[in-house]
């Protein structure tokens, strides 16, 4: 049984300071804030499911959204068992913590520091949906061409063997980027690198969609769910940057309006850029810029001043813009999540480097900073380029030998076949299309329909192949 004790302001007391001998308490309403925001990061795994569902063809929708909540799920047990003693014990080495934490024993009454005013345990439940959505985001990579079986496997290990150590060493006191004095408010490096590099090394080991030369490029089945996932995701976002000051204080509102007018630049230059090519209003660019913008303030949201979040959205929406193009060079990133997540993530860490301000980030009571090149601090852009390039490398390749040991096992293989890729994730996989048959044309017929693309499909792909190969498929319609 835990004793609790209250002071006069009805605020948990745990403990007393080393240095000044005050009473150090569990602020009631910065508990309130954090469970607050621990519930909009939470909305930001649907908004993903529902982003992703909405850009992919209509015979894979469903598995996008089943996908990223059972990345959650995973990741709930995950984190409870190991995951969260891994990332923030302080116990462990530069790159990962032990399991003391390990089940939540041994998990102190006390803070994540001394100037914290939020128990442990608060703080276990509020990452866990970082890692949970981050999670979602890399597993997006295997849209229209992945196993959402085999996914729940390679989630928990990803999760084990990538984003823990990153987030140990980015957020933990004992991390080496942390020491180094790297700035990341939110997860630009362990949440948007990591994912986005992840996501390029699921895109290479899948390989390309089939039909992806032939009959591309694919157009997005639901555009009406693009734009709901991605107000979703833009309305967790001020849970995700907000509450990563873990205090309703000066900070935490600088995070929220920084993160606003971030996704705001980053939305309106998406579709402009768009328009000046296509000369239409696209939504889909919209939404895409927006999240570009939210993606590219996040290592920066509670160190910068607004003008800069402004420089940031705009610049974080015309850069994933662009490197959405870099698929062309030979690899089917059918999301854009690596030119997204990876290449946003990259770039806010460098802004961050260039504009944070220590006047600003100093408003609240954690750990002071130096700031950035702003405040004359000239080697925090290699800081914040050497933790990003290391984050990004260490990711794609533990991601690719994950996936590479995992196919030696057929059963864990992430690859669907070419007919589950002409059929569909939903019928094949999951057994549950996306809408019911009634919704069909010629619902009555819809199996002979379905058998008929299936073999339509095959007999293109048969006279495709040189004619030596051929014979292997004697036995496929």
């Amino acid at each position: 049984m835990v004793n609790v004790t209250y002071n006069g302001s009805g605020d948990i007391v745990w403990g007393t300071s080393t240095t000044t001998g005050d009473q150090l308490v569990f602020n009631l309403g910065d508990n309130s804030f954090v469970l607050s925001s621990m519930s909009l990061v939470f909305l930001m795994s649907p908004g993903v499911g529902f982003f992703y569902s909405g850009l992919q063809r209509r015979k894979n929708a469903l598995s996008a959204v089943y996908v990223t909540m059972a990345a959650l799920a995973v990741v709930s047990i995950q984190w409870f068992i190991l995951g969260f003693s891994l990332t923030f014990s302080d116990h462990g080495s530069p790159f990962l913590g032990d399991l003391k934490y390990a089940a939540l024993q041994r998990v102190p009454i006390s803070p994540p520091t001394e100037s914290g005013r939020v128990p442990l345990t608060l703080y276990f439940i509020y990452e866990l949906m970082f890692a949970g959505v981050t999670a979602a985001i890399a597993i997006g990579a295997i849209a229209e061409r992945g196993r959402p079986g085999p996914v729940l496997v390679f989630i928990f290990i990803w999760t084990t063997l990538v984003y823990d150590p990153i987030a140990c060493w980015t957020w933990n006191t004992i991390g080496w980027s942390k020491n180094w004095g790297v700035l990341d408010f939110a997860g630009g490096i362990p949440v948007h690198i990591s994912s986005g590099s992840a996501a390029l090394a699921i895109s290479v080991y899948l390989g390309e969609r089939y039909g992806y030369r032939t009959d591309g490029p694919f157009k997005a089945n639901n555009t009406t769910n693009v734009v709901l996932g991605a107000v979703l995701m833009w309305f967790g976002w001020f849970g995700f940057n907000g509450g990563s000051a873990l205090s309703a204080n000066l900070v935490a509102i600088q995070a929220c309006i920084n993160t606003n007018i971030a996704a705001s630049a980053g939305a309106l230059t998406g579709v402009l850029l768009d328009y000046r090519i296509q000369k239409r209003w696209s939504a889909v660019s919209f939404c895409s810029g927006a999240v570009a913008g939210l993606i590219t303030i996040t290592p920066g949201s509670g160190f910068v001043g607004a003008p800069a979040a402004l420089l940031f959205g705009v610049v974080g929406g015309a850069g994933c813009n662009f490197a959405a193009s870099l698929k062309r060079i030979g690899y089917d990133d059918s999301l854009d999540i690596f030119a997204t997540h990876g290449i946003g993530g990259l770039l806010g860490s460098l802004l961050t480097g260039i504009f944070a301000q220590a006047s600003l980030a100093n408003l609240s009571n954690s750990p002071p900073i130096r700031g950035g090149w702003l405040d004359q601090n000239w080697k925090q852009v290699g800081l914040q380029a050497g933790a990003s390039f290391a984050a990004m490398c260490y990711s794609f390749i533990v991601t690719y030998l994950i996936l590479r040991l995992m196919g030696l096992i057929p059963i864990l293989d992430l690859r669907a076949s070419k007919e589950t890729q002409i059929l569909g994730m939903d019928e094949n996989e999951l057994g549950e299309p996306v809408m019911d048959n009634a919704d069909y044309p010629n619902s009555q017929n819809v199996q002979q329909i379905v058998a008929q693309a299936v073999a339509d499909a095959m007999a293109k792909y048969q006279r495709t192949l040189p004619a030596q190969q051929q014979p292997l498929l004697a036995g496929h319609p």
